[in-house]
Formats: structure tokens, sequence, C-alpha cells
């Protein structure tokens, strides 16, 4: 009765032969007094490791969707921000080509020379390499 007390309920339940051997022999290593007592700290560290295998699970989707839309944030400011920069860009070039009457010819040499230095330094352009080029 006194366990009926603790809130602890009489089941009867089948187990294999082998593992009741087990059991018994890992009494004293689990640190408790009875198969019982075992049989209980078995069962809620089972619960325990289901129930973490589910938050684990719950925990990266989770994770996987904010940093899904962190990135997607990311990938929209640097998409807004390359469109301005394409738009001060094209800006530039039509107030260069109207000043200073640039011919087609010169143009796709230019062009040429910029592609293949843009290439080369891997799109970090000085603007200090730019000028001592055409001033040398």
């Amino acid at each position: 009765m006194a366990s009926e007390e603790k809130g602890k309920v009489r089941k009867g339940f089948y187990i294999e032969e082998d593992l009741l051997g087990q059991v018994d022999s890992l009494l004293q290593q689990a640190d408790v007094k009875s198969r019982n007592e075992f049989l209980n700290q078995a069962l809620k560290f089972y619960i325990g490791y289901l129930t973490s295998e589910k938050i684990e699970n719950y925990m990266l989707s989770t994770i996987s969707s904010v940093m899904h839309a962190t990135v997607k944030d990311s990938e929209n400011r640097m998409a807004r921000a390359m469109y301005k920069l394409a738009v001060e860009t094209s800006k530039l070039s039509h107030v260069i080509a109207y000043s200073h009457g640039v011919d087609e010819e010169t143009l796709l040499k230019l062009q040429g020379k910029c592609a293949e230095e843009v290439k080369k330094i891997n799109g970090a352009v000085v603007f200090e390499e730019a000028y001592k080029y055409q001033n040398v």
C-alpha cells in the first residue's frame, strides 16, 4: 500500500529471460536495490531519450527555418543594394560618355581591359590603380 501512496501501480508484463538476467547483473552498477527500481529508471531514461529526439528534431527544423529566413532577408537587402549601385553606375556612365565623346573602338578596348582587370583582381577595384594606369 505504501507504494500505491507514491503514485505507483502494480502491472504485470512479460520480459525475455536473458534480458532479466542482464537486469540482475546490472543492479549494483545501476545503484538500485530491486528489479522494479531498475525498470523504473530504465523507462525514465528511454522516455527521456525519445522525448529529446523529438525536441532535437523540432529545434533543428526551427533553426533551419530561422536561418532560411535570415539568408532570404540578406539576399533581398543585397539585391536592393546592387540595384541601387547599378543605377548609380549607369548614371555615371551616361555622364562620362556624354562629356568625353569616347569613340566605339576605344570603348570596346576599354571593355576588354576592364573585364580582364576585374577578373585578375577578383572584383576588388581600386580607384588609385586606375588613376595610375590612366596618368602614366
